[in-house]
């Protein structure tokens, strides 16, 4: 056996430990294919994890995706810990079809907050990411301290970081297009648009990326903003 393999085969075994270990105390998380990959793509965010629904297909039946970035398993076994139950909280709003992001998955709202001190998290709300940035308390670190200790034995490895190769910032003159929930259209720059949120005038909802609002398919994404940490 190669080192290699000691360490694809301890990780993926303490990760699925710990979600199995959190469906059991949690019945609507959700059974799914673990994927663990790269987090970074040369820009300023790091994507820690993120829960994708219906993206296996297993003869007549789909299967919800975790995804676990490499990069972030150097912060240790508590914060890793946290991304899962983080994802665990959207795999339980996919269950009870609660819409608990927006912005493709970005921005986490009240109800995902919700969820997440279910799942037994600590949340802070980030101006650009809404209630996404999580800790783990003393508490749930104890309900999960054999998983923890699994976890924290497992992880000797990490996954280097992408290096930025986007030199000069492109302008985009045309801008993206945003829709609300009562069918008013904007273009705005994305810039703009990852500033915080554009509220309707008409109804009082906020805009969305045009044609992505409340899909089932959109993935659910914890990032590490250059500014969180």
């Amino acid at each position: 056996m190669t080192d290699s393999d000691t360490i694809t085969g301890l990780l993926v075994t303490a990760l699925e430990s710990a979600w199995a270990a959190i469906r059991s105390h949690h019945p609507d998380v959700p059974e799914v294919v673990l994927t663990v990959g790269s987090g970074s793509t040369g820009g300023s965010d790091l994507t820690l994890g993120h829960f994708a629904p219906d993206r296996w297909i297993r003869g007549e039946y789909e299967l919800h995706e975790l995804f676990i970035g490499g990069e972030g398993l150097q912060r240790g076994g508590a914060d890793v810990l946290g991304t899962l139950l983080h994802e665990a909280g959207h795999g339980v709003a996919v269950t009870r079809g609660i819409k608990d992001t927006s912005r493709q998955g970005r921005w986490h709202n009240d109800r995902y907050r919700a969820l997440g001190e279910e799942l037994g998290l600590t949340l802070v709300h980030h101006p650009k990411i809404g209630w996404s940035v999580t800790t783990v308390p003393d508490k749930t670190r104890e309900l999960y301290k054999e998983e923890l200790e699994e976890l924290t034995f497992a992880l000797v490895a990490y996954r280097r970081r992408e290096p930025d190769r986007r030199g000069g910032r492109k302008s985009n003159n045309n801008g993206m297009s945003a829709a609300c929930a009562c069918g008013r259209k904007i273009r705005v720059s994305p810039s703009v648009f990852e500033a915080g949120l554009i509220y309707c005038g008409n109804c009082g909802g906020a805009f969305d990326v045009d044609g992505e609002p409340g899909t089932r398919d959109s993935v659910h994404t914890e990032f590490m903003p250059l500014s969180s940490h």
